[in-house]
């Protein structure tokens, strides 16, 4: 025993097995140097602070207003960002680099840029409001003329329903005065009109409102404008309506111009006079040349001021997102009663506190600091945060492990074995070589475009598929391996690895008199022979093959579990968890399912026609009885009533010996007797963590006697839950394997039946549609996410703790937009 523990010791370490060992490490900064310390240490990137103001509120803090300040420049960036969009522009692609700009600097450029294009916003708002009213008052003339008939019988009276802001431009004051001019005055009782424009959508609604207020009294004429017209609020092109409306009396006139004005409906006054109306006409038209050259010309300056910001607005933003990210940070430390040093504590890495300490060094000397920064470890009552060191390759695979919970410190890490076992179980349930092949297509394409689509801001969905994109190359890379042990290439078999060991008894395998299949050679050497396929017997065969083996590979699984509970023991030096915990749960999960295992292995190495079922069953009914034809070896009926009894020691093995030893190891431990054992982890509370871990409350005896009767029952029930939901890899294959064939035979040879070209791209074009989108996505996400099951709940639940907290360390790589 004392020689393999000495060889475990001096196994090398592996890198993820356990995370980075960490140290408490106190910083003492005098004021002229800690922004630029604490810059040096963003860009390094591996220490994280602690918040020592965090009873304060964010305004209590001392460097709040520079925060503030941030924030409102991160404000004026979003503006111009927005703009820039709005106008059709891209930012540049390689930004102009400026040399190094003072944050006050940047304030005021940033202030005059926004006053400027606000003040450019405001001008081009306005004169596009007017040339909107001009183009309006131009469709009202030419659609409305043909709705007004000269009459020399009476007089038209025309009506100037000329707003302040329609004739708020200088350039428009001349057409006014001409149209007062020209105004005649009318007969009070006689027929009027009044003429405008309204959106098209509102048309309809307006005439029934305007029916209903003069109670039928007025006639309604409307045609369309025949231009888009720019709504000044949403800047969207909008249909417009022209109308007239021919009324009597004042009244009426009220009323009509009341509606107008909750409709959104502008009116133009339109005399009816033709050669008047053409002197009109023409002085809008000149208006409207003038405008359009102004809002161009201004357009263009606007552009180019947008332009020239978008040069440097990546620059920008990203200086801007630094130095909040460095005033944020500042405001987790505290002042020293001199106020002349800050103060701050934090976690790193062990093999970080060289690199940490240049950086400090180089922010001394850069700042012409005549102190020094004091750097200096410290002890920690908390437990560290948990750093892992992942590459592009291992990253997917921890996240998947840290979506059920981050590792505690130190704690042994499922993702190490996870890199494989993850795929292989997926592969298990996808088995088929033609489809994982179209997987490894999926997965090189996202590895090729690895560089240009890290760049790239993806989709929720392409984001996850990228970023598990080396998991998709092990799963679709496994797949093919299982599909060709599967023999089933889109559920087609193929004579790949040479002929067959079976030849049919009849003209078809299939036939129900027939027999089956008769084996006149050596066995096939490589995955299931392909001559079961379409035989009789095909199915109870490859139920029984994969049924065990999910059985075999569940309880493989869950026992690399608990040795790696062993592990985590050793490691933190609790020999109660190895006595009472491990040696146990080992013995009570190898009784039973490990030996259910060895009758698997030896009845396929014996070809014996024994009934596992009932061996198992009775094996717990009637442990003594005679085995007969069900005997797979000799000594088989002892050793299962000695396995039993194993098993059922287990169980008290397990539940009473270590909730005492706690109780014993406290009261010696208050009674001043065994200080000695203190050191050790004999008594190492966070094994159990509802225990009661203040040194000076009582020992809850039976709070720790019920936590363990818990994990006892949970283990024991689990151990059989859990070999069955081991089952699914077998459901999930035959599913699989039969939803292929489906739609092989029943899509694609029944199409391929019939001799007409239509037909047959129709049959190929579904068959190629439900492989793509149920066989490709839906069943790679099922059997994904039952895998997924398996490792959270069967195998990680036999060792893994999963409640520590993530290293997140101060650094500049990891702002995103949102820390905006």
């Amino acid at each position: 025993m004392e020689r393999i523990e000495k060889f475990i010791d001096n196994l090398p370490p592996m890198d993820l097995m356990r995370s980075e060992k960490m140290t408490l490490v106190q910083l003492i900064i005098p004021v002229e140097s800690a922004h630029r310390a604490i810059s040096y240490l963003g860009e390094l990137g591996l220490l994280q602070f602690r918040d020592l103001n965090s009873e304060r509120s964010p305004f209590q803090r001392t460097f709040v207003n520079q925060v503030k300040r941030c924030g409102e420049m991160s404000r004026k960036l979003r503006f111009f960002k927005d703009q820039i969009s709005k106008a059709g522009l891209l930012s540049s692609v390689h930004p102009v680099v400026e040399p190094d700009l003072e944050l006050e600097e940047l304030e005021i450029q940033l202030a005059e840029h926004e006053n400027e294009l606000i003040e450019m916003n405001s001008n081009s708002e306005k004169l596009r409001v007017t040339y909107n009213e001009l183009l309006e008052f131009k469709l009202v003339l030419q659609k409305a003329c043909g709705f007004l008939l000269p009459s020399s019988n009476h007089a038209v009276a025309e009506e100037r329903e000329l707003t302040e802001n329609i004739y708020s431009n200088d350039d428009y004051v001349e057409t006014a005065s001409l149209l007062e001019q020209e105004t005649r005055p009318a007969d009070q009782s006689g027929l009027r009109f009044i003429s405008g424009i309204i959106c098209k959508s509102k048309a309809l609604r307006f005439e029934r409102m305007l029916f209903r207020a003069t109670r039928g009294n007025m006639l309604f004429n409307q045609a369309p404008a025949g231009e888009e017209i720019m709504d000044p609020l949403s800047a969207e092109m909008v249909e417009k309506t022209v109308f007239v409306v021919h009324f009597s009396g004042e009244q009426a006139r009220t009323k009509i111009l009341k509606i107008c004005e909750a409709f959104g409906a502008n009116c133009y006054p339109v005399p009816d006079d033709i050669s008047k109306q053409r002197q009109i006409t023409r002085e809008v038209s000149s208006h409207l040349s003038e405008l359009e050259t102004t809002l161009d010309a201004g357009i263009r300056h606007r552009n180019k001021a947008l332009t020239s910001i978008g040069y440097h607005l990546t620059q920008w933003t990203s200086m801007v997102r630094r130095e909040k990210a460095v005033y944020d940070t500042l405001n987790m430390l505290n002042f020293d009663v001199t106020k002349k040093c800050l103060v701050g504590e934090g976690w790193c890495p062990i093999f970080a506190k060289v690199q940490i300490q240049e950086a400090l060094q180089r922010a001394t000397f850069d700042s012409s600091s005549q102190v020094g920064i004091i750097f200096h470890v410290m002890d920690a009552v908390e437990s560290p945060p948990t750093y892992f060191r992942t590459n592009h390759f291992t990253n997917a695979y921890q996240e998947i492990v840290d979506a059920y919970g981050v590792a505690r410190y130190q704690e042994a890490n499922p993702a190490v074995y996870t890199v494989v076992t993850f795929p292989f179980l997926f592969a298990v349930m996808f088995g088929d070589w033609g489809h994982g092949i179209c997987l490894l297509l999926g997965a090189l394409v996202l590895i090729a475009r690895e560089g240009r689509l890290s760049t790239q801001k993806l989709g929720s969905f392409m984001e996850m598929l990228f970023g598990g994109r080396y998991v998709l190359l092990l799963m679709s890379l496994f797949s093919i391996y299982c599909g060709l042990i599967y023999n089933e290439f889109f559920s087609v078999p193929f004579h790949i690895f040479g002929g067959s060991a079976y030849k049919c008894r009849d003209v078809t395998c299939s036939d129900a008199k027939s027999a089956g299949l008769i084996k006149f050679r050596d066995p096939y050497p490589f995955g299931v022979d392909p001559s079961w396929r379409g035989s009789r017997l095909e199915l109870p065969f490859l139920n029984s093959l994969k049924m065990k083996m999910s059985i075999l590979l569940g309880v493989a699984q869950m026992n690399l579990g608990i040795i790696l509970s062993y592990f985590n023991a050793r490691f933190f030096r609790s020999s109660l968890d190895i006595r009472y915990q491990f040696v146990p749960q080992m013995i009570f999960l190898n009784s039973l399912f490990g030996y259910l295992s060895l009758l698997i292995i030896i009845k396929w190495c014996t070809g014996s026609q024994a009934d596992l079922y009932h061996v198992m069953i009775y094996m717990f009914l009637s442990p003594t009885d005679d085995l007969g034809e069900n005997e797979l070896f000799w000594g088989q009926r002892p050793l299962q009533i000695v396995l039993l009894l194993l098993a059922l020691v287990a169980v008290p093995w397990m539940l009473f010996p270590k909730p005492f030893i706690l109780k014993k190891l406290h009261s010696e431990r208050f009674q001043g007797r065994t200080y000695g054992l203190l050191g050790s982890s004999e008594f190492d509370l966070d094994v159990e963590p509802d225990s009661a871990r203040d040194h000076h409350e009582e020992f809850n005896f039976s709070e720790v006697f019920v936590h363990q009767m818990i994990h006892s029952i949970e283990f024991v029930l689990g151990a059989v839950s859990n070999t069955a939901s081991y089952l699914r890899l077998w459901a999930l294959s035959l599913a699989h394997s039969e939803l292929s064939t489906v739609f092989y035979e029943k899509v694609l040879l029944l199409a391929w039946g019939y001799d007409n070209i239509v037909i047959r791209l129709i049959g190929l074009a579904v068959f190629a549609f439900a492989t793509a989108f149920i066989l490709l996505m839906m069943e790679t996400l099922s059997a994904f996410l039952h895998a997924l099951r398996l490792h959270w709940v069967e195998f990680q639940n036999k060792f893994y703790h999963g409640d520590g907290y993530k290293f997140k360390p101060f650094s500049f790589a990891l702002i995103t937009d949102d820390d905006d």
